[in-house]
Order: C-alpha cells, then sequence, then structure tokens
C-alpha cells in the first residue's frame, strides 16, 4: 500500500500537467475576445494623431482614407474586405474618399452618389478593378454614368445624385477631414480617430489595424 508522501509525488506532475491546460485555456480565451496584449509599436507600426479627433460612433472608429486609382488601395482592398465581413462586433468601419487634387473629386463623388443609392456594395470591386486593371477613362461624370449603367445603375438617377447637394456637402466633409487628419498618402486608416496606420504592406497593415484595435478597446474600457 503506498503512503502519504508517495501519493503526493504521483499527483504532483498531474496538478503542474492540469496549471499548465488552465493557462493555456486562457490565453486562447484571451485571444478569441481580442483583450489579449497588444504588439502594436508606436512609431513603427502606427503613429499618435495630435490633436486627435471626434470620432462619429460610440463604437470603434476604423478610417480607411483612400482612392480607387491608388494601387496600394487597391492591393489593401481584398485583405481589408476579408477583415470587414469578420471584424469585431465593437468596431466601425468608415470608408473616406481622398481628395489631393481636383482630378481625383470625381470619384468622390461617385462613391457618395452610389452610397446613397444603396449601390455602392455592389461597384466598389468593379470601380477598383477599372482604374488598376481594366485602365478605363473615369475622369468624368459622362464617362462615369456609362460605367456604371453597365454594371446595372441608373444613370439619370446616379448623375441626379452625384451632382445633388448631400453628395456635395459629403465630398466637403471629406476634404476637411484630410486636412484634419493630417493624411499625405493612402491608404492610410485611422482608429478612434488617434491612432494613424500608413505605409506598410497589406499584411502588415492589417496585423496593426487588428492590434491597434486592442489598444483602442482599452482606451474605451479605461
Amino acid at each position: 500500500m503506498k503512503n502519504l508522501s508517495e501519493l503526493r509525488d504521483n499527483q504532483a506532475p498531474i496538478a503542474k500537467l492540469l496549471s499548465m491546460i488552465k493557462s493555456l485555456v486562457v490565453a486562447l480565451l484571451l485571444l478569441a475576445s481580442g483583450t489579449a496584449f497588444a504588439a502594436a509599436e508606436l512609431g513603427k507600426d502606427y503613429t499618435l494623431l495630435n490633436p486627435p479627433q471626434p470620432t462619429e460612433t460610440k463604437k470603434i472608429e476604423v478610417l480607411e482614407f483612400f482612392f480607387y486609382g491608388c494601387s496600394h488601395c487597391f492591393h489593401l482592398h481584398p485583405l481589408l474586405s476579408q477583415w470587414e465581413k469578420t471584424m469585431p462586433k465593437d468596431v466601425q468601419l468608415t470608408y473616406v474618399p481622398t481628395v489631393f487634387r481636383d482630378s481625383w473629386e470625381p470619384m468622390a463623388n461617385t462613391f457618395y452618389a452610389l452610397q446613397s443609392m444603396g449601390q455602392l456594395e455592389q461597384l466598389h470591386d468593379a470601380l477598383y478593378r477599372a482604374w488598376n486593371e481594366d485602365n478605363i477613362d473615369l475622369s468624368d461624370e459622362a464617362k462615369i454614368a456609362q460605367f456604371v449603367a453597365k454594371h446595372g445603375v441608373d444613370a439619370a438617377k446616379f448623375s441626379a445624385a452625384y451632382s445633388s447637394f448631400s453628395v456635395q456637402s459629403r465630398v466637403t466633409r471629406a476634404k476637411q477631414m484630410i486636412r484634419l487628419y493630417s493624411i499625405s498618402g493612402t491608404p492610410t486608416l485611422v482608429v478612434d480617430g488617434k491612432y494613424v496606420i500608413e505605409g506598410l504592406q497589406p499584411e502588415d497593415l492589417i496585423r496593426a489595424l487588428k492590434e491597434v484595435i486592442v489598444l483602442a478597446r482599452k482606451s474605451h474600457h479605461g
């Protein structure tokens, strides 16, 4: 019959194993909930906007400043779209068409016109391909109207929305945001009005985005 000391010796490895399993389960749960420690590095993965800008949602706001003709935006787009489908419920993604010069403005008008018509989703990918793969001239309203009509959008309704006061106001607001957020290139992501992510390869940008969201969440709950 084993004595008490022998029983304790036999139970010690089992207790240690159970403790390790418990720690692993806790770590996995933290990762799944998005509350694991964020590894994003200030100055490497993101910078801080000064001054920070107010957000327009109670959720963690993610802004993407983009241009359809930007090849870097085009390469990021599939990864960002994939991330958007599974992004945390406490996060909201908003696209901001960037206007650095007058020739970019028609695309900003197009974005907001299609958005107001509820038809942005069906044209978003097509507009990227038109600029970056098919080399289609979308430099003015007439050419754009012809293009969207080929993709099932009513050209007359599109032209009316394109020139509407509502769309013009949104484009003006987008231009203001470019200045307020000190946007100097595309694509640029801004999280919660203060964390700026730019200049990274698409995979690194998505990684940094996920990690910065963890930082923003801590700030929300802090």
